[in-house]
């Protein structure tokens, strides 16, 4: 079942709540939306397990990308907000763009695609193409799952792939983005031999649609090719072992109250925060920000000098999880302001 350690919401440690910038709450919801989605798979029994998790876990990911891009672009609204031409009175298009509204009236925000682009495209951010694939499946998975029910046992068993993969791929890129210490959670998916009665799975026979549905799961698995070192996976064999052993082999954690120990503090999600663009989006954004930009010697130049600065650059670890790991430079977003100086903005 889904353990209720951190269930406060305080999955990172060391950090007082009491304001929350709109990244972070964007965030959370997508961090309760996955948690949701993980418990509901869980539970013993739930004839709906995996139609469920696909509606939820999608969801998840989109709210994260939504966050990821607030976060670089200094928690500005319209950054993830769909906008559209409108019609003039005399029949032409408007050259200004209004935001665009669903018919209750509130502001439509962009798709989950949609989404996944704009972090590549207009931030130069890494989404790997593996993630891609991962949530283009589940995405099917939850589109097949609102018109009919998925009942097979073998497309159950594609989704747990699925659906395992993608929690990986989210933990990691939480991690990554938001230095999110999600360890207080058990952050994954049980194997069905916990959670279903798989005899009586195994003799429901397919339909139609579910044919076609894993038909199209086998064939986007088997165009991709998985590096096994990678961090990201399109879909995870689980293999369930039981073993004895003596325990003997586990090592001992202890926490103390020696005031001679030394002090172990959390700090990443405040660097993400301030400094969430590395070199590839610093350089995108300005590409997009300046008519006369050019990735040329001066450039490097201005950008060292600026380096300088702790209210512009700091160097921190790549990877938040491995504290051993290498370090790399970050930038805030008010970089900008020293290239202002030296370079024209688009109109």
């Amino acid at each position: 079942m889904l353990g209720c350690a951190g269930s406060d919401g305080s999955y990172l440690r060391g950090r007082s709540w009491a304001v929350k910038s709109r990244s972070r709450t964007v965030f959370d919801k997508s961090l309760a939306a996955m948690l949701a989605a993980i418990e509901i798979y869980n539970k013993p029994d739930f004839p709906y397990r995996e139609e469920t998790f696909a509606v939820l876990a999608i969801n998840a990911w989109e709210l994260l990308l939504k966050a990821r891009i607030l976060q670089l672009d200094r928690n500005r609204i319209g950054a993830i907000l769909e906008f559209e031409r409108r019609r003039k009175a005399d029949g032409t298009m408007s050259d200004k763009l209004y935001r665009k509204k669903n018919r209750s009236g509130n502001q439509l925000s962009i798709g989950l695609f949609r989404a996944v682009d704009t972090l590549v495209n207009q931030y130069g951010d890494t989404v790997d193409p593996l993630v891609r694939t991962n949530i283009e499946l589940l995405t099917e998975i939850r589109d097949n799952s609102i018109h009919f029910f998925n009942k097979d046992f073998e497309l159950s068993k594609r989704v747990l792939e699925i659906g395992t993969a993608s929690v990986r791929n989210y933990v990691t890129l939480s991690r990554k983005w938001f230095g999110a210490d999600l360890s207080g959670y058990n952050m994954f998916i049980m194997p069905m031999a916990f959670a279903g009665n798989l005899p009586l799975a195994e003799v429901i026979p397919l339909n139609g649609q579910e044919r076609q549905l894993l038909d199209y799961i086998r064939a986007a698995r088997s165009e991709t090719t998985e590096d096994p070192a990678s961090d990201y996976s399109v879909a995870l064999e689980v293999d369930v072992r039981f073993k004895r052993t003596s325990g003997e082999s586990f090592a001992d954690v202890r926490v103390t109250r020696d005031p001679d120990a030394a002090p172990v503090r959390l700090e990443e999600e405040d660097i993400l925060e301030r400094y969430p663009w590395d070199y590839q989006i610093l350089t995108t954004r300005l590409s997009k920000r300046y008519s006369d930009f050019l990735q040329n010697s001066d450039y490097h130049d201005l950008r060292r000098a600026l380096e300088s600065e702790g209210a512009y650059c700091r160097e921190r670890l790549l990877d938040p999880g491995k504290p051993r790991g290498l370090k790399k430079r970050f930038y805030s977003p008010n970089i900008v302001r020293g290239f202002d100086r030296h370079y024209t903005r688009k109109a």
